[in-house]
């Protein structure tokens, strides 16, 4: 089962929904980094559930501890282990699941690969999986605030058929915490509040959008070939629960444009090197960070757990009825705005460090 992420900058989570805790191991943070645990605790507040009547009311505070490979404040270089408890978990509250496979979820799959699963909230399969990625997303945040400036930030830009205007060079966290949505255009957060809670009462869900983009990237980040870095984008966030569907600067709406008006023009920047008078591309050609903003679009299907009646089969084959009991998310995107904000740190502090291997030689002259 893998459960790590990355080459040079390594993820590895571990833990289950209703076990005894959920963390991370991070391998490769350079050593003296100073290291904020109130940053971390922060990235996971808002993921954490029970934060609004918008999202799952199991009440965890989700406090993070810190194990190994920090001392006085700063990173020793060795792997950083962090630790998350669960003290809100209710196993017995799945018993009615435990021989039922719940429509569009990992119940059925994951019983045919491993010959076995965790039914009690669905293991490794549960969200509460994304701790681990958002702590260790956290320490790629304060990584490349350090090295290199760098600003990651996502916010809901789409749910159900509610679509939000924002100003992608000019949205703020300030802007996306204005509200429980983390929609922050006004008026498209509150129709999708409403929206939100018209559907939990209804024993339905929503799916969405989520839009972020990565400021003041390097150049030249990703290769060119199997580990561009748009496909490492596309391959971490589509790794997220309820992930289907990921879009990189014009997406497949670059499809109903010409070669000539997709094209990003050069022209002479500023500060020596060239750059683009638009962003279609959003921040990479070639697989490679072209130094303008990078944009992405993650779409998130309607949460699999309603508690609407539901046709599905039992472990024998047999034909049953389901209605889910438990604690679950009427729409992910709120708290999926983290996950896709750590996805891609994850993947920008890798390539970051891969890339200090490559470009070790001075400039050739001439």
């Amino acid at each position: 089962m893998s459960s790590s992420f990355g080459q040079a900058f390594r993820a590895t989570t571990f833990g289950e929904s209703h076990g005894g805790g959920v963390g991370v191991v991070v391998d490769g943070c350079p050593p003296r980094l100073a290291l904020s645990l109130e940053a971390i605790q922060f990235d996971l507040d808002r993921r954490r559930p029970g934060q609004s009547r918008l999202v799952t009311q199991r009440q965890e505070a989700d406090e993070v501890e810190i194990l190994s490979g920090v001392f006085e404040g700063r990173t020793l270089g060795s792997p950083i282990a962090m630790l998350v408890r669960n003290t809100d978990a209710r196993p017995h509250a799945y018993d009615h699941l435990k021989d039922v496979y719940r429509p569009s979820h990992a119940d059925y799959t994951t019983e045919a690969k491993y010959g076995l699963r965790n039914w009690q909230g669905g293991g490794r399969s549960s969200a509460r999986e994304t701790i681990g990625r958002v702590a260790a997303g956290a320490v790629a945040r304060q990584l490349l605030r350090e090295v290199a400036g760098v600003e990651v930030l996502a916010w809901v830009s789409s749910v159900h058929e509610i679509d939000a205007e924002v100003d992608v060079d000019a949205v703020t966290l300030d802007d996306v915490e204005a509200t429980p949505t983390r929609c922050p255009d006004p008026d498209a957060a509150a129709r999708i509040e409403a929206a939100i809670e018209e559907t939990r009462r209804a024993g339905d869900s929503l799916g969405g959008v989520v839009t972020c983009v990565a400021r003041r990237v390097p150049v030249g980040l990703g290769d060119p070939v199997f580990d561009k870095l748009d496909a490492t984008l596309g391959g971490a966030m589509l790794s997220l629960p309820a992930a289907k569907g990921v879009e990189i600067g014009s997406g497949f709406a670059g499809t109903r444009m010409t070669g000539l008006s997709h094209n990003d023009p050069f022209v002479p920047g500023p500060d020596g090197r060239p750059r683009t008078s638009s962003n279609r591309s959003g921040g990479i050609q070639g697989g490679i960070s072209n130094g303008e903003d990078v944009v992405l679009r993650v779409a998130f299907k309607p949460t699999g757990t309603i508690s609407s009646e539901q046709k599905t089969v039992d472990r024998d084959n047999n034909a049953v009825t389901l209605a889910a009991k438990g604690r679950h998310d009427p729409c992910v995107l709120p708290r999926a705005v983290p996950l896709v904000e750590a996805m891609t740190l994850l993947v920008l502090a890798d390539h970051w460090l891969r890339q200090r291997t490559v470009d070790v030689l001075p400039p050739l002259e001439g």
